[in-house]
């Protein structure tokens, strides 16, 4: 059970890092909210490493996989972000704020391995920011006013990809502290689902008016 989960969880956001490349590089934007971006792609180098010197697990081929994407990302935020933020934030200040968050995010996660150990750091970070990134990908879609950048496959990945985790660290290793961190993921997941779902629906009913006004009326006899 723990292998299945632990694949199931891998092969999730494994599908939420592709299809955040294709939305990125297919609309000239970033498809990850870029504090949750940072700390993530911190999170996977520090334990890929970690993992490495330690001997090669199932979970640390997962976390090499997931870094190694997370760079594809990472480019699609200093390529694209830019042009999202106001005209005074000039390429070099961008590109230094940019660069002063991701040394941030990678101090973070050395600080928690530092005070917790690598067991529980590894957990209780990543379900933190798990829980912040589900929160920012809302912020994310209301910022944009509308789903530019996003999609149901990164939603709904996400959603299956922490819950899978919450189940074997939160419910099966009696973790409260996980499980409800994991439980408050799902109903903000959940929550962003919705509104993807809303927004296509809004979408179609509003493609579906502009052809009804242009269907030109059939002349009466």
């Amino acid at each position: 059970m723990e292998l299945f989960l632990t694949l199931v969880s891998g092969i999730a956001w494994t599908i939420v890092y592709v299809e955040a490349i294709r939305l990125g590089l297919r609309q000239r934007t970033y498809a990850m909210p870029v504090a949750a971006l940072a700390l993530n792609f911190a999170w996977e180098a520090t334990y890929a490493v970690n993992d490495v010197r330690g001997g090669i697990s199932t979970q640390g081929v997962v976390n090499i996989v997931w870094a190694l994407a997370d760079v594809v990302i990472v480019y699609t935020f200093f390529r694209y972000g830019r042009a999202e933020l106001p005209a005074f934030v000039t390429r070099p200040l961008f590109a230094a704020w940019g660069v002063l968050l991701f040394a941030g995010a990678f101090a973070v996660q050395w600080l928690f391995l530092a005070h917790f150990g690598a067991h529980d750091a590894s957990r209780y970070s990543a379900f933190l920011q798990n829980l912040l990134m589900s929160g920012l990908f809302i912020a994310l879609f209301a910022g944009r006013g509308g789903a530019h950048g996003q999609s149901l496959v990164i939603a709904v990945a996400k959603w299956l990809g922490t819950l899978a985790p919450t189940v074997l660290f939160g419910a099966m290793e009696d973790a409260p502290f996980i499980l409800g961190l994991g439980v408050l993921c799902s109903v903000f997941d959940l929550a962003y689902i919705a509104l993807l779902v809303r927004d296509r629906g809004a979408g179609a009913a509003a493609a579906q008016q502009r052809a009804v006004v242009r269907t030109p009326p059939v002349p009466s006899r």
